[in-house]
């Protein structure tokens, strides 16, 4: 993943105690998301998170269900810390570990999962490394496993939302590259990479969650 400048209103976090860190956008959807997984996440097996962040999802994902094993991944050395700080104790999360995401081959590394889960990532990378990312993820769930991902999205082309506007600006302002990807796009990108969608959810804060499935045997 290339090491973009990002507006300062991207991938905010603060200090917390010890070594955690507190992103304000992680406090505010962990329990939508919570909800989100009860609904659509395997009640067992094995759960990779991808571009884990501070670790405030991963502990709150793992405390709603227990009986699924949680791998959380991160780039950044910092935020690998803050995960394993949250998640210190818990028996169903490994420690952290380092996985770029957007690069090619990680499913090697990783198969056998019943369900990846991605949060606000793919505004801050480009289509190509999108592409390569939603590639690896399909290759590396089992059949019948889910790939639950989240995050703002243009609906059919345009932007809805003032603030949405605001936020894409801005990123495309300092990477042309990157900014909001389209839901139409998305399901298309997932969809020939052999992924049934079984649900788009509208979520708070003008936020979409694709649902999507391998199929079974």
């Amino acid at each position: 993943m290339t090491k973009r400048p990002l507006p300062s209103s991207a991938s905010v976090a603060n200090q917390g105690e010890g070594d955690r860190l507190i992103a304000p956008a992680a406090t505010r959807n962990a329990d939508a998301l919570c909800e989100l997984l009860c609904q659509w996440a395997p009640d067992t097996g094995k759960a990779l998170e991808l571009a884990s962040g501070t670790g405030q999802h991963v502990s709150a994902f793992a405390q709603c269900l227990p009986n699924v094993f949680w791998q959380p991944t991160e780039v950044a050395a910092d935020r690998r810390h803050s995960i394993d700080a949250y998640a210190g104790g818990l028996s169903n999360v490994a420690p952290a570990v380092a996985l770029n995401a957007t690069e090619n081959g990680w499913h090697q590394h990783h198969g056998g999962q019943n369900l990846i889960v991605l949060i606000n990532l793919v505004h801050l990378i480009s289509w190509q490394e999108t592409q390569t990312l939603v590639g690896e993820a399909a290759q590396t769930l089992l059949p019948g496993g889910r790939f639950i991902l989240y995050g703002p999205f243009k609906r059919g082309g345009k932007l809805t939302s003032d603030g949405d506007q605001r936020f894409n600006d801005a990123l495309i302002q300092q990477d042309p590259a990157i900014g909001y990807k389209d839901d139409t796009d998305i399901a298309g990108l997932m969809t020939r990479h052999g992924l049934t969608i079984l649900e788009t959810v509208t979520m708070p804060a003008n936020n979409l969650a694709f649902v999507a499935e391998k199929p079974p045997d």
